[in-house]
């Protein structure tokens, strides 16, 4: 017979089960805080060595570029060594290194040298992490366990940047990575006490068959190769564009393809765009800590706005409400300057980099989770991802130069415009729409 003291002993005994089981989790806690801004810091750290927009455009598309490999190269690595504690490790402890390495790169070709490094270092843990979530957890606690799992990666990130700001309005920009490399090297040895291996391992695929890890997945680097996409692949895909019935789903792709240009030409000029204005770097991180705060409060209630609109609809109003902001924001590089541009580019751009993306990625990826289908997941999902990480290497590489040659409000219209024919396409595909992704 149940016994008050029993049943507090119970609950006590699941509760500590339940938070020995996340335990790991405050190592990706930790190594988010570290990495979160660093991608700020890099593009600021350039310029702080004389180095121009098209510097820092280069500096994105080299990282971006190598990424892609990297993301196929550590993916199937991760489906033959079934081992997740050194995976993690590496990736963690490796990242320590480059981040410690930037305190002495006194030159703009060094600092672009490591930050190219860390996409490798950084991608290596990315399946790991998420494979094991499902290993650790039965299926009827997935959704839960991700929710955490993105609560926690989310909100390091977000305490990173804010580190960056009160780092930068006290002390130089360059010994910023001092703290992070604390901070990657705690969660190193974190890692290595609290992530124990699985019992039974999955191969990625199992990542692919689940909506919530997918989206998770994805929400980290926005591409994920199961194979090496072939030629056939995409003429598989694109060929149906002429028939009505056929055509969702490149017509899907070619969308989120125009959203990624828009997002590197938009996203690589933003940071010089207001170092160009005379603002310190303590106020570069404070308008992206705001923005990403809101983000991920955003990504919180995005799921049930979707669920109640239906994706296409979310994207659509994602899409314009960017759109709109994006373009706000070019105008007023053009005609505004100090406070009136700092708020309103505050506004702006925490509305566009934080409600309208946490609403356009969860509605566009629910429906690409829909297209994958059962027959053709891994080249379905190839295709997406090299038109992906192609877009981001595009964007990036084009935003610099625009910049340089006809001013920032050029590349940021530009963005908007390609958001417009971005919205386009998913008006038109509420007409190809297969049920699923109404």
């Amino acid at each position: 017979m149940s016994t008050p003291d029993n049943i507090a002993l119970s609950t006590q005994s699941a509760r500590s089960r339940r938070l020995t089981r996340f335990s790991w989790m405050n190592a990706v806690l930790l190594f988010s805080i570290a990495i979160g801004p660093v991608g700020t810091f890099v593009q600021l750290y350039l310029l702080e060595l004389h180095g121009t927009v098209v510097d820092v455009s280069l500096a994105v598309t080299i990282y971006n570029l190598v990424s892609i490999p990297s993301v196929m190269l550590w993916g199937f690595i991760t489906d033959r060594f079934h081992r997740r504690r050194p995976m993690i490790v590496a990736s963690f402890l490796s990242t320590s290194f480059i981040l410690l390495s930037f305190s002495v790169a006194g030159t703009a070709y060094s600092v672009v040298l490591l930050y190219t490094l860390l996409s490798l270092t950084t991608s290596a843990s990315t399946a790991s992490l998420n494979l094991l979530i499902l290993e650790t957890e039965k299926r009827d606690r997935w959704a839960t366990a991700f929710a955490k799992f993105s609560l926690f990666t989310s909100a390091g990130q977000v305490l990173g940047v804010f580190l960056g700001v009160a780092w930068s309005l006290f002390l130089p920009l360059r010994q910023l990575v001092v703290p992070l490399t604390i901070l990657s090297l705690t969660s190193t040895c974190l890692a290595l006490l609290l992530v124990k291996e699985p019992p039974i391992t999955f191969e990625r695929r199992v990542i692919v068959m689940n909506q919530y890890s997918l989206l998770e997945r994805l929400k980290v680097v926005p591409y994920m190769f199961m194979r090496t996409p072939r030629l056939t692949d995409f003429k598989r895909i694109f060929r149906s564009l002429k028939y009505e019935l056929t055509g969702f789903t490149p017509l899907l792709y070619l969308s989120i393809f125009l959203f990624y240009v828009s997002s590197g030409l938009f996203n690589t000029s933003f940071v010089p765009s207001l170092q160009s204005k005379g603002f310190s770097n303590m106020l570069v991180f404070s308008v992206t800590a705001v923005a990403m705060f809101f983000q991920a409060v955003s990504f919180k209630y995005a799921g049930r706005l979707v669920e109640k609109r239906s994706p296409l609809k979310a994207a659509t109003a994602g899409l314009l409400l960017r759109l709109v902001c994006y373009g706000f924001i070019g105008i007023a590089i053009y005609m505004s300057s100090g406070l009136p541009f700092l708020f309103s580019t505050l506004i702006l751009y925490t509305l566009a980099a934080g409600l309208a993306y946490a609403i356009y990625y969860t509605a566009s990826n629910t429906a690409v989770f829909h297209t994958l289908g059962e027959h053709h997941q891994g080249s379905s999902l190839g295709v997406y991802s090299a038109m992906v990480g192609f877009a981001t290497v595009l964007g990036a590489f084009v935003s610099g130069f625009m910049s340089s040659l006809f001013g920032f409000q050029t590349t940021f219209i530009t963005a908007a415009v390609c958001l417009m024919f971005s919205a386009l396409l998913v008006k038109r595909l509420t007409m190809h729409a297969p049920s699923t992704a109404l």
